[in-house]
C-alpha cells in the first residue's frame, strides 16, 4: 500500500484537473454569444434523454425546480397532499412546499427508499401525486409502486436527482414515472460548474407545459401562454454537461466498482450492516451508506485519520423545524429514526485509488478493534 494520510470528499478538482479542451469549448461558445436557451443546451437535452432512454428532456435550473415544475405540469395546486420519503434531502420537500401542496412522509425500508407497503394507508381525495426518492443511488420498488398509482390513478413524479442510471430490470430511473426529475449540482455523479437539473418525459403535453413553465410561460418573445418561472438551464452549463456527458457510464460504473469492493472488505466485520444488494436492480451510489454500530465515535475517529466520512442526515426532514406544521414524532418514521442515529457515509467516487479504499477499511477495523479491548 502507498503512503496515504487522508482521504477526502469531493472529487471535483480531480474530475475538472484535465479539461483544457473544455476550456477551448466554452470560449467558442462566449464568442457565440448564444447564451439562453442555446444550441448546447438543445444538444445536451437531446443526449440526456437518450441516456436515459425518454423522448424528451427539458434543463431547468436546478434538480429542486425539476421537481416543483414536474408537479406544476401534472396540476398539483396549493392544498393538494404529495405523498413523498421521510428521509429525503430538504429539496424534495422544499419542491412540493413551493406549489403549495403538503407533503405526505412515508417510512423507508432496508434500502434507504420509502416502504411502498405503506402508501396505500395515506391515500385519499387529496393525493395528487406521488414523489418517491431514488435515495443515495438505490431506487424505490417501482415496479409496484406503479401498480398501486395505476390503481389510485395518480401520478408518480420521480425524485432521481442521486440516481442517475440507476435501474430495476435494465428500466431506468426516471423513466418509469409521468416525469423524472435529475440534478446536475456540483456532488451529483454527473455534474456541471453549478446548480443545474433536467426534467425527462415520454408524454409530449407534459413536455411542452414543461417548456412553458421553465422560461415565463413565453411562446415567443411577445406572447405569454401561462405563468411560469425563470428556471432555464444556463446554456454554459450545457457545455460544460456535453463535455462530461459521455463520460456518464464509465463514472456509474467505476463507483459500483469501488463500492463493491468496500462491501467485500466491510461485510466481514461484525458491528457493520451493509444494505441489501437487490440481484435486479443496478444501484449506483450516489453515496455509500452502511449501518455502523457506534456511528458518532466511528466517525469521529475517522475525521480525526483525516477521512472525510459524513452523515445522510442526522436530523430528518419530519423533524426540522420548517415542518413543525406537521406535528410528526419520532415514532411516526421508526427506519427512518433508526437510520439517522446509524448510517455512515463514505467516499465512494470514481477517482479514488484501491489504496484510499484500502485506508478507509484499516481505520474501521482499527476502530472496532480498539472499541472492542475497552
Amino acid at each position: 500500500m502507498n503512503e496515504i494520510k487522508s482521504v477526502r470528499y469531493s472529487y471535483l478538482s480531480q474530475q475538472f484537473a484535465d479539461c483544457d479542451d473544455l476550456w477551448s469549448e466554452l470560449k467558442n461558445f462566449v464568442k457565440s454569444g448564444d447564451f439562453t436557451l442555446g444550441k448546447e443546451l438543445h444538444k445536451f437535452e437531446n443526449s440526456f434523454a437518450q441516456l436515459i432512454g425518454t423522448k424528451y428532456a427539458i434543463g431547468v435550473n436546478s434538480g429542486t425546480d425539476a421537481i416543483k415544475l414536474s408537479l406544476k405540469s401534472i396540476g398539483v395546486k396549493p392544498g393538494d397532499e404529495v405523498i413523498t420519503a421521510a428521509n429525503t434531502f430538504v429539496a424534495t420537500v422544499g419542491a412540493i412546499n413551493e406549489v403549495g401542496a403538503i407533503p405526505i412522509f412515508i417510512d423507508c425500508n432496508e434500502t434507504f427508499c420509502m416502504d411502498v407497503n405503506q402508501i396505500e394507508q395515506k391515500i385519499n381525495s387529496k393525493t395528487k401525486a406521488i414523489v418517491p426518492v431514488h435515495f443515495s443511488g438505490y431506487m424505490t420498488n417501482m415496479p409496484k409502486l406503479l401498480e398501486l398509482a395505476s390503481k389510485y390513478q395518480i401520478p408518480v413524479v420521480e425524485d432521481a436527482c442521486q440516481a442517475i442510471l440507476a435501474s430495476i430490470d435494465n428500466k431506468n430511473a426516471g423513466t418509469w414515472g409521468v416525469t423524472g426529475a435529475f440534478s446536475l449540482h456540483p456532488l451529483k455523479n454527473i455534474n456541471v460548474w453549478s446548480d443545474g437539473g433536467v426534467i425527462v418525459t415520454n408524454d409530449e403535453k407534459i413536455y411542452e407545459t414543461l417548456k412553458l413553465l421553465r422560461n415565463h410561460g413565453l411562446i415567443n418573445r411577445d406572447e405569454v401562454e401561462i405563468l411560469g418561472y425563470n428556471s432555464r438551464l444556463d446554456t454554459f452549463q450545457a457545455v460544460v454537461g456535453n463535455w462530461l456527458l459521455p463520460k456518464a457510464k464509465e463514472i456509474s460504473n467505476k463507483r459500483i466498482e469501488n463500492a463493491h469492493y468496500l462491501d467485500s472488505l466491510l461485510s466481514t466485520i461484525p458491528e457493520i450492516k451493509i444494505p441489501e444488494r437487490r440481484i435486479n436492480e443496478r444501484v449506483v451510489f450516489h453515496l455509500y451508506m452502511f449501518r455502523a454500530r457506534y456511528r458518532d465515535e466511528l466517525l469521529n475517529y475517522l475525521l480525526s485519520k483525516n477521512i472525510e466520512a459524513k452523515v445522510h442526515y442526522p436530523v430528518p426532514m419530519y423533524r426540522q423545524k420548517a415542518v413543525n406544521y406537521l406535528n410528526h414524532k419520532k415514532e411516526d418514521f421508526p427506519n427512518a429514526e433508526n437510520d439517522a442515529q446509524n448510517l455512515l457515509s463514505l467516499p465512494c467516487d470514481q477517482h479514488l485509488t484501491k489504496d484510499e479504499l484500502d485506508y478507509m477499511v484499516k481505520n474501521i477495523n482499527d476502530f472496532y478493534k480498539l472499541r472492542r479491548t475497552e
